[in-house]
């Protein structure tokens, strides 16, 4: 690396800059009821735009991975800004011509390709960056994710007020790509040898546990207990907060208002989730964060089909939506421990594939077992035992952990 060495906090900030430009698909409903009124669409043909852009962010993530890790940070960055800002200013476009396949097409794929290429990008550096700190370092851009649509809400809904649903396209693309092209541009590897003494000395008390390719850690038992362990906490996340405001209503007896209010603010829980939990990651390790959140969460959703008082209801909801937010962000660092940084970006992506099907199967499961049974309660018990099966694949990584601890201090020993 040639002159003076890079911030890492201003790397940081920059990589919080792409995360929350991508990070604001969460605000997607905002427009549903706009499209509906204005062009007469069914709402689950204007929320599949969502799906198809949350498909196409784990399959991107999925296939660029190796893209990431070839071409540095700052090409794949700016490749992630050129497609989400075509993708939204595409949407424009979609809305303009009247065409909701077309919308698919520009906010579902081009805007799917860049979310997920922007999502891997800057995590991946981060950990490379804070090898004392990986926890903080992907919480911090991770976080912006979470917190991007509690931002991109309020703004979207008056710029339709005020200039249309296409132009508010025109403009948050214009926007989104101008802040995610200046980010990327201050983004890079760290040079070689950065902070030897401290990889030395983590190398010593037994360091990362290997330092795979991506396509070695496919091969391995511990990869897919982290790919089933994200997969349980995001589909039965996914689907909470796809049926948050009827099921307050139904179960707390919350007005509409009232759940609408307690949506806003599990966002603000989402976020802090991945911050703290990340954090806390760093201190007790990643392997008792996520026990920590499987047994947390097998409490909460038994506890909640009888929480019908408001507050306890809405309370242990926002315990929910931190664990959901914190495997998120804990789980990049999770594969450092595992991996090592060797292919980071590229591991993190076929990991996040977990994140493309989850995100199809919570909603549906959520829907179909709610139509069945005319109840939420069965929903919230199936969910509360799909994270029984995770709680014990977060007791059987363990093992498998322990048994790799040993054949690296043996080989240590031999050398």
């Amino acid at each position: 690396m040639n002159g003076k060495l890079k911030n890492r906090w201003l790397i940081a900030l920059a990589a919080v800059g792409i995360h929350i430009s991508i990070g604001s698909v969460y605000a997607w409903s905002v427009f549903t009821n706009p499209l509906a009124e204005q062009f007469g669409w069914s709402l689950s043909a204007i929320s599949m735009t969502f799906s198809i852009a949350i498909v196409f962010l784990g399959l991107s993530a999925a296939f660029m991975g190796h893209f990431v890790e070839k071409y540095g940070p700052r090409i794949s960055g700016l490749v992630s800004a050129s497609f989400f800002g075509a993708g939204l200013i595409g949407a424009g476009f979609a809305v303009q011509a009247e065409s909701l396949y077309l919308l698919y097409f520009t906010y579902g794929a081009l805007g799917g390709i860049g979310l997920g290429v922007g999502y891997i990008t800057p995590v991946s550096t981060l950990v490379k960056w804070f090898p004392d700190r990986r926890g903080l370092a992907t919480g911090l851009a991770i976080m912006g994710f979470g917190f991007a649509a509690m931002i991109a809400s309020p703004i979207m809904a008056s710029l339709i007020d005020s200039v249309g649903i296409a132009s508010t396209f025109f403009i948050l693309g214009t926007a989104y790509f101008v802040i995610m092209f200046a980010s990327s541009l201050y983004l890079e590897r760290p040079p070689e040898g950065y902070m030897k003494e401290l990889q030395a000395e983590k190398a010593k008390s037994g360091g990362d546990l290997s330092q795979l390719t991506a396509n070695e850690a496919v091969k391995t038992k511990r990869f897919w207990f982290l790919w089933i362990m994200l997969f349980i906490n995001v589909t039965c996340g996914i689907a909470i907060l796809a049926v948050a405001s009827p099921m307050g209503q139904e179960i707390a007896g919350l007005s509409a208002a009232a759940a609408a209010t307690m949506v806003g603010i599990m966002g603000f829980f989402n976020g802090a989730g991945r911050l703290a939990w990340a954090s806390i990651s760093d201190y007790i390790g990643r392997p008792n964060v996520y026990t920590a959140f499987f047994a947390i969460q097998i409490a909460a959703f038994f506890m909640l089909p009888s929480l019908t008082h408001a507050i306890a209801f809405q309370v242990v909801l926002f315990l929910i939506m931190t664990c959901y937010g914190g495997g998120f962000a804990s789980i990049p660092a999770y594969i450092g421990d595992m991996f090592g940084t060797k292919q980071l970006g590229a591991i993190h992506g076929y990991i996040l594939t977990a994140w493309a099907l989850a995100g199809l199967a919570g909603p549906i499961i959520a829907a179909q077992v709610r139509e069945i049974t005319e109840s939420y309660a069965a929903t919230l018990y199936i969910f509360g035992g799909m994270f029984v099966i995770a709680l014990f694949v977060s007791l059987i990584i363990r093992v498998d952990i322990k048994r790799l601890r040993e054949a690296n201090a043996d080989q240590k020993l031999a050398s």
